[in-house]
Formats: C-alpha cells, sequence, structure tokens
C-alpha cells in the first residue's frame, strides 16, 4: 500500500514507513554533530535543535538542551500536550502548502539522508519489563514443554504475567550481540556443564516508553494508561534457550535473557497510531475489575520477521500481528503499577512474543522450529532451527490503511561468536 494521502514538500517513497502523518522521534548524529533530537520523513532525516533555534517552537519556551540531548527523555518530560503540539507544528511545517516551505527549503543544517547520520538508543531506560501476553506463543511454549492438554498455567488468563529484565543491556538496531555463555543442561545428562548457547533464539515484541512518573505507592488505572504511554516500538528480546530452560525454575528468566535486547531507533508516539486501534481476543474468564476496559485497545501492526545467513539474502521467516496479544497495554500498565509500584520516564515494557494462531505467525525459532524438531527452509537453501553464528535477525512492523501506512523501520541485529 502506498500513502496516497502524502501532503508533503519532501519525497517520500512509496511504501515508506515514515509519511508525514507518522513523525516519529529518535537521536540521531553524524561525525560532526553530537546526539540530538531527529524525526523523520521518507528518507529524510530532521534536526529539531535547527528547528528550535530558528523559533519554530518558540510558543513553548524550551530550553535548548531539551533538543540537543542524547537521549528522549528531557523531550518526554514535557508532557503530551507539548510534544504532540510540537509533533502537529512539524506536520504543518513540512505540508505542501506550508508558507514557510522556502525557508526551511533554505535552512542549513535541516536535512540528513537518512543513510548518512547514525541512529543510537532514543531513550535512558531506567527500568524495564517483559511481559508474556501472547495467548498462542504462552500455549505453545506449555504444549512443548509442560502438558499439552494443560498448556496454560492457572494464573495466566487473570493476570498479565511478567518479570523484571536487565535496562544495561538493550541497545540500538545495528547492534551486534556475541552468543553468550552459561550453564546448560544436555540432553539425557545428570549435571549442567559450562559452555556457550547452543539454542540461540529472538522473540519478536513490541515495546513502549512510558512518558509520565508516578509517585511510589500511587497505580495507574486502565482508563488513565493512555496518559502515561508517549510511543512504541520494535523489541527484539534475544534468548538463549538452552541456558533458559536450565535456570527458569524457580524465579524464572535471568542469564538466558539478559545478554541483550535490541530496539528500533525511531519511536512512534501513540497519537501516529490511534486510528489503527483493533479488538483483541476475548478474555475468558472475566478479568478482575481493576483490568477490565471499554473500546479497541490492541493494534492492528502487521510485524515480520526475516533472518539473513551472511552473504545471503534475506528471508522472511514469520508474519504476524500486534492485534494477537491477549493482554493490551492499559491491562498491562495497569497490573504493573496496582500493588503501587512507581513508573518513570524512559522506562520500556515489551509485550513479550507475538505469536499468532498459524505457524507462519509464530514469533521465535522455538516455536517455528518446535523446540528443534524441524527445519526451516530459507531461499538461499540454507536451513535453521536456532540462530547461528553471523546471522542477522531482522524485523519489521507497520500498520495501514485508508492509503496510509505508519511504520516503524526495522530492527536488525547480528550474532557474533561468544567472546
Amino acid at each position: 500500500m502506498s500513502n496516497t494521502n502524502n501532503p508533503t514538500w519532501i519525497h517520500v517513497p512509496e511504501d515508506s514507513d515514515f509519511p508525514i502523518q507518522n513523525i516519529p522521534f529518535g537521536i540521531f548524529k553524524t561525525a560532526h554533530l553530537k546526539p540530538r533530537i531527529g524525526t523523520r520523513i521518507g528518507d529524510t532525516v530532521l534536526d529539531l535543535t535547527v528547528l528550535h533555534k530558528n523559533d519554530f517552537f518558540k510558543a513553548w519556551s524550551l530550553d535548548p538542551s531539551v533538543f540537543e540531548n542524547s537521549y528522549l527523555n528531557a523531550f518526554i518530560s514535557q508532557g503530551k500536550s507539548i510534544t504532540n503540539a510540537i509533533r502537529n507544528q512539524i506536520i504543518q511545517l513540512f505540508s505542501e502548502d506550508a508558507v514557510e516551505r522556502t525557508l526551511l527549503q533554505n535552512l542549513e543544517g535541516l536535512t540528513y539522508a537518512a543513510d548518512e547520520v547514525e541512529m543510537l538508543l532514543p531513550v535512558q531506560i531506567g527500568d524495564y519489563t517483559d511481559f508474556y501476553s501472547s495467548i498462542e506463543h504462552a500455549t505453545n511454549v506449555g504444549k512443548m514443554f509442560r502438558d499439552p492438554n494443560n498448556a496454560l498455567l492457572p494464573n495466566w488468563r487473570h493476570i498479565p504475567v511478567g518479570y523484571h529484565g536487565r535496562a544495561s543491556s538493550i541497545v540500538v538496531s545495528g547492534t551486534a550481540i556475541h552468543r553468550p555463555k552459561g550453564q546448560i543442561l544436555p540432553k539425557d545428562a545428570e549435571q549442567p556443564i559450562f559452555s556457550q548457547s547452543r539454542l540461540m533464539d529472538f522473540e519478536l515484541e513490541m515495546g513502549y516508553i512510558i512518558g509520565k512518573t508516578t509517585a511510589l505507592g500511587s497505580s495507574v488505572s486502565v482508563e488513565k494508561a493512555s496518559e502515561y504511554v508517549f510511543g512504541m516500538c520494535i523489541f527484539n528480546d534475544l534468548t538463549a534457550r538452552d541456558i533458559q530452560k536450565w535456570e527458569y525454575v524457580p524465579l524464572g528468566p535471568f542469564l538466558g535473557k539478559n545478554f541483550g535486547s535490541v530496539i528500533s531507533p525511531w519511536i512512534v508516539t501513540m497519537e501516529a497510531l490511534e486510528t489503527f486501534k483493533i479488538n483483541g481476543p476475548k478474555q475468558e474468564p472475566e478479568v478482575l475489575p481493576y483490568l477490565q476496559f471499554e473500546g479497541a485497545q490492541n493494534f492492528d501492526i502487521q510485524l515480520e520477521v526475516y533472518m539473513q545467513p551472511q552473504g545471503a539474502q534475506p528471508s522472511r521467516i514469520c508474519q504476524s500481528n500486534h492485534k494477537y496479544l491477549y493482554w493490551n497495554i492499559p491491562q498491562q500498565l495497569a497490573h504493573h503499577t496496582v500493588n503501587g509500584c512507581n513508573i518513570n520516564v524512559g522506562d520500556l515494557y515489551a509485550s513479550g512474543t507475538i505469536s499468532g494462531p498459524d505457524e507462519s505467525s509464530f514469533g521465535s525459532l522455538l516455536e517455528l522450529s518446535w523446540s528443534g524438531q524441524k527445519e526451516l527452509k530459507l531461499q538461499d537453501g540454507n536451513t535453521r532451527k536456532f540462530i547461528e553464528d553471523y546471522d542477522t535477525v531482522i524485523m519489521k512492523a507497520y500498520a495501514e490503511a485508508n492509503g496510509i501506512r505508519i511504520g516503524f523501520g526495522s530492527c536488525n541485529t547480528q550474532i557474533l561468536p561468544a567472546l
């Protein structure tokens, strides 16, 4: 689908993730520029510090450090009344009939080709929580490792299950990750060994960024949750399945998860995604009152995963959708804070693996290979059960409706040998 309703004087290629209706936010730098906030239209990155210095944002009296900054946190902290107004101002400035068009076209340092800038980690992540919100994924895992007739644990349909992860090892797309090492229990062995992981996997997820701070002891209701979410990104929750399998009982993920997770560099605002809301799966049994919600709270966001062996072309191995999530974002945030846990601007929450109802929509190699029992055939003749050294995993996400495509770019990482 092309972006047919695309009234901007900046060239936007057909099927671009970044029409003028998107206006995501990220952090970029060049060889001659320190990190700063940018946005993207088509293949053009716009330097917001230049717009600020030339008084295009003067209505909000913001300090220059909000824009010339290594992270989005200070910008997000201004609140949605300001960040949304700035986003709308950018849309107006770069619309086809903008009165400022000639001035902006001649403004030095305003625009850069997307392939000429380096994208950085967009937010300073203080805390990170990973949920387990896809019923298809949870069911598949339960079938493989527990009782196929009772795949879901008794609490799964009652609470959005999650765990607190490691924020320090979350990196931006394009960062390579070394294969981790740890304890594993080989098949039929009685004692563990120390080894590099032999079963490296990806998990296809979406993340969302918190935009408001709460006090310790307070909570965020389902009804108010949208006020606290700034935007979304793609999230690859890399997993060492063999390390995870040995360690996860009784306290859950640890070394099998915290060696590296990858996010896409552009944060797409919730306002850009509002028209793509859709109803999620029916929740049975009825959830407790603090988790009950009204209206459509899932998003119709197409998700894709590609596997690219070194020197080969990428092969698409998964097509899923954010709409499959059983537990939606407001429910996740309401549950996370119902006990009084405080949240901060820049906190990152991930959805958990998003798997769909059929095999082609399974969001991990664990499911696609059914724990290594099947091989995936790639278009170049290679086969995979799990990630091999020098493989690159590429994730993409985009929403389409009424001639408009709002996308997230891509989330890429190459797996390198263990150090």
